[in-house]
């Protein structure tokens, strides 16, 4: 099952797998890993066909383990720390029957779950003698779904030697971004590097040291690089691209940091926990237009939403109706632009404000409103009315105290002269708390 990735691994013996807490794994100790936890998992008598939880971040321990279990073809579970309140709840749809927890020092413990797992989509993974994997979407707007992949379709892409590279794990261990850098890092003999927090201050220093090329991130936490100035501090000379996605891209953002940093390749990427990680091109490091799909993958585009057919797409949902079309097609929720090849994603359209008839995407909003220079974060979002059916609102984080009412007018005068009187927000509220989730993402509000 993971034969490609260990042949990787004997290639590349006497070069840096992974950095964690300023220690460097060789390959050769990572191979030697991964047969220590096959005889682990044996010893503990865990079946094949499994449902194993995954309580971990990035580390040594936790990418060796993953790739025993997946030998095992087990079912694996990965929770990291940004989902703690909801592991219960997780672990109970899952039907967790064993239990991993890796702690801060890569330490494991190793438990039976009181639970049995027959879910008829871990039935099928067993009959096919395929591991699969979990995943619960971050909820963003409603409650977290659990994806169930067959693994070998999500692995297959792997096969194909790419680029080497020096890459931060910075999108989560239980998060289909952070699987897929994972898998990309170990395939071509790159290097992990583990950041122990993700602060721009943090990342960009790991970058510094650990002469980083690629960071893949979100257009929340770039937006928080911009604010913080971390990289004033920081010597990036050596970062090649930086890749963005799980949300809409605020124009004002990617231009700021274009400029910034001209010598950087910014790459849109497009995936979802459903379907897997697309490859992906954009027309230029200043553009919001990117190209999508790749072997394996069929895009269309139906009455402006974007739909994908994927050989990695998932079985379906473990606490949820299937989302599929009955010829396999998914339906993202994704409203886009087309132009020839290239495609704009403008946001979900479950998110889309609508004013008197009147479409208001609530990524353009922000990044009208992000300009402003006192302005952190703002959230846009859509409040019902009696006579427009709904007005724009929006929830802005200010970098310094400013008098409300009068900054909310000068919000509403600087939208006023670059959007619609539509799109203008009619109510404004500002608050301290951070607009974003521990995925980096940012926390929609659905009308009210």
């Amino acid at each position: 099952m993971i034969e490609f990735l260990l042949d990787v691994f004997k290639e590349f013996e006497q070069e840096e797998a992974v950095i964690w807490k300023d220690r460097s794994y060789t390959y050769g100790w990572m191979l030697e890993r991964v047969g220590a936890w096959q005889k682990a998992i044996q010893e503990n008598q865990i079946p094949a066909g499994s449902v194993t939880i995954l309580e971990a971040d990035f580390s040594p321990n936790s990418i060796a383990l993953f790739l025993a279990l997946v030998e095992h073809r087990c079912i694996l579970v990965p929770l990291t720390s940004s989902v703690e309140m909801n592991k219960p709840e997780f672990i109970e749809i899952a039907e967790g029957e064993f239990n991993f927890r890796i702690d801060d020092e890569d330490r494991v413990e190793i438990s039976r779950l009181p639970y049995t797992a027959n879910h008829a989509f871990y039935e099928t993974l067993r009959q096919r003698r395929s591991p699969g994997l979990v995943l619960f979407s971050s909820g963003s707007t409603g409650k977290s779904k659990a994806a169930v992949h067959d693994l070998t379709g999500l692995l297959e892409k792997f096969k194909v030697r790419r680029n080497r590279q020096r890459a931060i794990t910075f999108l989560l261990y239980d998060h289909i971004g952070g699987v897929n850098t994972m898998l990309y890092m170990l395939s071509n003999g790159g290097t992990i590097v583990t950041v122990p927090a993700r602060t721009p201050d943090i990342v960009l220093s790991a970058v510094e040291k650990y002469q980083v090329e690629l960071l893949p991130t979100s257009p929340t936490f770039i937006n928080l690089i911009l604010l913080s100035e971390a990289y004033k501090q920081r010597d990036l000379s050596v970062l090649k691209t930086v890749t963005y996605g799980t949300e809409p891209m605020p124009e004002s953002t990617l231009k700021r940091f274009h400029e910034l940093f001209p010598h950087i390749k910014l790459q849109q990427t497009y995936g979802l926990s459903e379907v897997g990680i697309l490859r992906s091109k954009s027309k230029s490091s200043d553009s919001l237009w990117v190209k999508v799909g790749g072997e394996g993958f069929e895009t269309r585009v139906v009455d402006g939403i974007l739909h994908i057919k994927a050989q990695s797409a998932m079985l379906g949902y473990l606490n949820a109706p299937s989302p599929f079309t009955e010829d396999g097609w998914f339906n993202t929720g994704d409203e886009v632009e087309v132009d020839g090849e290239y495609l704009r994603i403008l946001g979900r359209r479950s998110e889309i404000i609508n004013v008197g008839g009147e479409k208001v995407y609530p990524a353009e909003v922000e990044s009208v409103i992000q300009e402003m220079d006192d302005v952190a974060e703002v959230t846009v979002y859509g409040e019902k009315n009696p006579i427009t059916g709904n007005i724009v609102c929006a929830r802005v984080r200010l970098k310094t105290p400013r008098d409300p009412k009068d900054f909310a007018l000068q919000i509403k005068k600087y939208c006023r002269g670059r959007l619609p009187a539509f799109k203008t927000p009619v109510k404004v509220s500002f608050v301290e708390d951070e607009q974003h989730s521990a995925r980096f993402k940012k926390m929609r509000l659905k009308a009210s």
